[in-house]
């Protein structure tokens, strides 16, 4: 059976582990080659790409700091090389800072705004021309229900993906005549090491209408669907996916 996208040459930043992992895994799954894309070094970042290229495509590890736009220019430039073009993009790379305001530092904001919504337009920014010239691209951003009506303690990272629904609407905005969507997808409680903390909390499950955290694979099965032929319609929308906690 033909896998949905045979051909295709997806990026995804943030992938050697948690969410990203499992969209990378995903889309290698469904046939595409891929690009990861991740701060950390090569031996780090081996398992994922044992992982994938167990898959049957081919695979390449690239270590980048996605908040360095000269770091990210080299990076994309490489991508382009290797494969010969990129056709989704996953913006996926995150961290947080978590504190108040009040005692939140201007270097733990900047980080966190850096990495999470910088990071995500410098990607963009490099591969907006190639995917233009093909009339055809998919990128897809990971923001947060974080983004969407804030959290104490986060206004940082809040604010960070707030910032991502508005680059994803201006970016689809741009690109939609030439053949190339960009949507967002917002996770709630998802499991994963940002969360190991408090995934035992009572209050914090009570909280989701579902009754349990969301799984990685249950974000990249959305993820499949952005970066596929069945969505080609859609484009700059922000897709909840948390269990019902921000209805």
């Amino acid at each position: 059976m033909e896998k949905v996208l045979n051909g295709k040459v997806a990026v995804v930043t943030g992938s050697t582990q948690g969410i990203g992992f499992e969209i990378a895994k995903k889309l290698a799954a469904n046939g595409a080659a891929v690009a990861i894309v991740d701060i950390c070094d090569a031996d780090k970042a081996a398992p994922a790409l044992a992982a994938i290229d167990a898959l049957g495509v081919s695979a390449k590890f690239y270590q980048c700091n996605v908040a360095d736009s000269t770091q990210v220019a080299g990076t994309c430039a490489q991508i382009l090389k290797d494969f010969g073009s990129a056709d989704i993009l996953v913006n996926n790379a995150g961290i947080t800072r978590d504190n108040l305001i009040l005692r939140m530092s201007e270097a733990d904001f900047d980080a966190v705004v850096d990495v999470n919504l910088k990071g995500a337009f410098y990607m963009i920014k490099n591969f907006y021309r190639p995917m233009m010239k093909k009339r055809y691209g998919k990128i897809i951003n990971i923001s947060s229900i974080s983004g969407l009506f804030g959290n104490p303690g986060q206004a940082n990272y809040s604010s960070s993906k707030a910032g991502i629904i508005g680059l994803t609407k201006s970016t689809a905005k741009e690109l939609a005549s030439r053949g190339v969507t960009c949507n967002a997808i917002a996770p709630g409680f998802i499991a994963t090491s940002m969360t190991a903390d408090f995934q035992d909390n009572e209050e914090a499950v009570k909280a989701i209408p579902v009754g349990r955290f969301g799984r990685p694979e249950e974000v990249a099965e959305l993820a499949l669907f952005l970066a596929s032929p069945q969505s080609d319609y859609i484009t700059g929308e922000v897709i909840r996916i948390d269990g019902g906690m921000a209805m």
